[in-house]
């Protein structure tokens, strides 16, 4: 799974992935990361904007293309 964000303002439009270890960290591993828990905490690193979404994007290759 990959988890990007991306800035909402017209002027910005920054994305970055976000690193899923450090969230867990952050979060523990019972925590919350699904949209409506992550994006009140979350701002833009280049604008420091708040408006922000997340795009979740599994992993769909083959284990075999993993290194599994």
């Amino acid at each position: 799974m990959e988890l990007y964000a991306y800035c909402y303002s017209p002027q910005c439009h920054h994305n970055q992935p976000l690193d899923l270890e450090k969230l867990r960290a952050k979060l523990g591993p019972d925590g919350l990361a699904m949209a409506d828990d992550l994006i009140p905490k979350l701002k833009c690193a280049k604008c420091g904007g708040k408006r922000v979404g997340l795009t979740y994007t599994p992993d769909t290759a083959p284990p075999a293309y993993r290194g599994q």
